[in-house]
């Protein structure tokens, strides 16, 4: 009875792990520090300029100023989605 115990307990947990959802999977942007304040940073990777947000949560590992080359790593998240409804197309007239 024991044995059986276990099995099923071994059996629930590589399952949980099976269905398990897998992580967000984050991305990343590598240029120089073009701005920084308080809450936003400007990066530039040849001639792109990207923004991003932070704040007190965000891990910053070194001295972030204008010029440093950095690695931002970022979730996209949706804040708002608004549907729109789609454009009637035109009826055809009849000759």
């Amino acid at each position: 009875m024991k044995r059986l115990i276990i099995i099923v307990g071994i059996l629930a947990l590589v399952a949980a792990f099976a269905y398990a959802r897998a992580p967000k999977s984050d991305y990343q942007w590598t240029g120089s520090v073009v701005e920084v304040d308080n809450d936003h940073i400007i990066v530039q990777k040849g001639d792109e300029k990207w923004e991003f947000a932070h704040d007190k949560d965000t891990k910053v590992t070194g001295t972030l100023k204008a010029g440093a080359k950095v690695t931002v790593k970022y979730l996209m998240k949706a804040t708002s989605i608004e549907v729109k409804e789609e454009a009637k197309k035109p009826v055809p007239k009849k000759k």
